[in-house]
């Protein structure tokens, strides 16, 4: 296998492990710290795992980011979104091959949802905010030349945080492949809601690599 496929691979695996476990997670009935533990822990450890090989990025809304800012090429940068896509699907997949289909049709397959009475740009807000705290994090301590040597450990801390918070309200996603993996394995595509969680994550995601990139950055590198 050449480079840009074991950069791909590992890609899906990643955003693999991410789904199976927080959506797995979810549908195991446990409770919001730990699913924020689930999502923030597998997170960490794949990132400081695969990091190395493809950046480990297993988010649409990163790799977006990442391009904007010219910090990924556009063509490996689609191949990347591709395979988060397929990696979170896959995940899906399985995870109704292990669980009864009552169980994880109760809980929608781990599939994030906006909250009854929560609007749609209210949700899109959300979302905006939490993926811009986790993009924010991705650059301060894994591409920034200054970054604390500490792995994947603050970024997951990141997404454990926001889900903390932002749980109860969106889901927390803050990564289009997140809600797309589960919501095509288990036919839990939400309407319009579905679409919070590609324009929130992605707007949040850019708005965070751009400031983070020409403000932060020494000499913009």
């Amino acid at each position: 296998m050449n480079k840009t496929g074991g950069m791909l691979l590992a890609e899906g695996i990643g955003t693999f492990a991410l789904c199976f476990v927080g959506a797995g997670a979810i549908i195991g009935g446990n409770g919001l710290l730990a699913v924020a533990l689930a999502h923030g822990l597998i997170l960490s450890v794949m990132i400081s795992a695969l990091g190395p090989i493809c950046g480990g990025h297993f988010n649409p809304a990163v790799t977006i980011g990442f391009m904007v800012t010219g910090k990924q090429e556009a063509k490996i940068g689609i191949l990347y979104i591709i395979a988060q896509l397929i990696g979170a699907t896959l995940a899906g997949y399985i995870l109704t091959m292990i669980f009864s289909p009552d169980v994880w049709m109760k809980a929608k397959l781990g599939t994030p949802t906006v909250a009854t009475g929560l609007s749609f740009g209210t949700a899109i807000l959300i979302e905006i905010i939490l993926t811009f705290f986790l993009v924010i994090s991705i650059w301060g301590t894994a591409v920034d030349k200054r970054r604390p040597d500490i792995g994947g450990l603050g970024i997951g801390l990141t997404v454990a945080a926001d889900i903390l918070i932002g749980g109860p309200l969106t889901g927390a996603s803050m990564n289009p492949a997140r809600t797309f993996g589960p919501a095509l394995a288990g036919g839990g595509f939400d309407g319009m809601n579905h679409l919070v969680y590609w324009i929130g994550p992605i707007i949040g995601g850019v708005l965070a690599a751009v400031i983070y990139k020409n403000v932060f950055m020494e000499n913009n590198d």
